[in-house]
């Protein structure tokens, strides 16, 4: 995500860092680069002349130049002017105080529009909200047919007339349809076309004159920079948006949509889309944001991810059979699966502070088929070679293998590194084990 702003800009901070004193010349210097690097990342023109002019005036100030370290003053100068440009909070839905709370989703054809509908129906069921989804695309072939297969596969019920009957009375009777279920968050489905038109833009101000939605959110595609920008200031003057929804923002590395939204139309970006699963969705917090285009990584988001993967229960009785010494393949499969819950790998390795500018990490590939190898391994195994591991001999790994479709050599790797892991639990079954549990990292897959 953004790997190719951030890049740039470390590149920019790097002739400032190389400095023991800055002048006024060398922060002006550095600014035409950092400049040249929003530009190149599709950055709206006028989001970039004011965001290099309040920067560069906060940073040729005398309490900068004449500090120890004014390298470190300016990056901080630059990620909280950054967290201006993108919203200093992080917007949340507003959720009617009579219920239901009604959502409506607007934007071109091709966005994601329809699947982040059912994204943000599962997130505020995981919530506590009992939500609905109403088709009111009339018009899309099998644009009703595809939200029902979105809310079968989040569980979350769809509410249709068919293609008939206008979309404004559909969106109607959704709602009266949600007040006699007891349901309290309705998500409307509307339809898009693949450019702004006058009978697109009627349609939706009819739908939004009709039912008074809570909240009115743009879908728009972050891999499209500039477009996007304008999709969204069209949508807005003619509806007044309240927020926007940024999809395939793991996709992008350049970042032009993320930076440049808030400030042209004064809407706040509330929710990212960052992968194709259902869960792949996360609020938009422009500190968090910030600090992954400087490379700082997302420690808070990677904190919330985990927390929802790992339960206390299972993380405790993990403790108890590592400090037994009892901890199996099977426990090894059990939290392997975890760990995949947490969303895609990659992603997950690029909110570590520094990945994105480390070499190493930069390039580093999780194989996330060789997890599934790991898993079929294991799934070829029987209970009790789950178990005792050791029982399972030459003949043995030659069934497992043909079971998993692998080789045994896989089979002797994927023993090898659980034998190594059970050697290295051992240190924590001891006095003051519970603390260098905590950082305890799996073995390679």
């Amino acid at each position: 995500m953004f790997q190719s702003l951030t890049e740039k800009l470390a590149n920019a901070f790097k002739r400032f860092r190389s400095k023991g004193k800055l002048t006024e010349a060398d922060v002006k210097e550095g600014m035409r680069e950092v400049k040249l690097a929003l530009l190149e990342a599709d950055v709206n023109f006028k989001v970039v002349k004011e965001f290099t002019k309040s920067v560069t005036e906060r940073a040729v100030g005398q309490e900068v130049l004449e500090s120890l370290l004014p390298a470190q003053q300016i990056v901080k100068i630059v990620n909280e002017e950054l967290i201006r440009l993108m919203g200093s909070e992080s917007p949340k839905i507003n959720i009617a105080p009579n219920p239901p709370t009604v959502v409506m989703m607007v934007g071109l054809q091709g966005a994601g529009k329809t699947t982040h509908s059912g994204k943000i129906a599962a997130m505020y069921k995981s919530k506590g909200k009992r939500p609905l989804l109403v088709a009111c695309d009339v018009y899309r072939p099998a644009a009703v047919d595809q939200l029902k297969i979105v809310g079968e596969s989040v569980g979350v019920p769809v509410f249709d007339m068919g293609t008939k009957i206008s979309p404004i009375e559909i969106a109607k009777a959704g709602i009266e349809h949600a007040k006699k279920q007891g349901l309290d968050f309705v998500i409307i489905d509307t339809a898009g076309r693949l450019h702004i038109d006058e009978k697109l833009m009627a349609e939706l101000k009819t739908i939004k004159e009709t039912v008074h939605p809570d909240e009115i959110l743009l879908v728009v595609d972050a891999m499209t920079g500039q477009d996007a920008v304008n999709v969204a200031k069209s949508f807005n003057d003619l509806l007044d948006i309240t927020g926007v929804v940024l999809t395939k923002i793991d996709g992008d590395t350049r970042g032009g949509a993320a930076l440049s939204v808030k400030y042209i139309t004064g809407k706040p970006i509330k929710f990212i889309g960052t992968g194709e699963k259902m869960d792949a969705l996360e609020l938009f917090h422009p500190d968090r944001m910030a600090s992954r285009i400087l490379g700082m990584g997302d420690v808070l988001s990677l904190i919330e991810k985990a927390e929802a993967a790992f339960d206390q229960k299972n993380a405790a009785e993990l403790e108890k059979k590592i400090r037994q010494q009892t901890f199996s393949l099977e426990d090894f499969l059990a939290q392997m699966r975890q760990l995949k819950k947490m969303g895609n790998l990659d992603q997950i390795l690029g909110m570590l502070p520094g990945a994105a500018t480390n070499k190493g990490l930069k390039d580093a590939k999780v194989d996330e088929k060789q997890m599934d190898r790991t898993e079929a391994i294991i799934l070829s195994m029987t209970p009790d070679e789950r178990l005792h591991p050791e029982v399972i001999n030459g003949s043995r790994r030659k069934r497992i293998a043909l079971g998993s479709g692998t080789k045994v050599e896989d089979v002797n790797k994927l023993l090898k590194q659980f034998d190594q892991m059970k050697k290295m639990m051992k240190q924590f079954s001891g006095p003051g084990g519970k603390r260098r549990l905590a950082g305890m990292k799996l073995p390679p897959m």
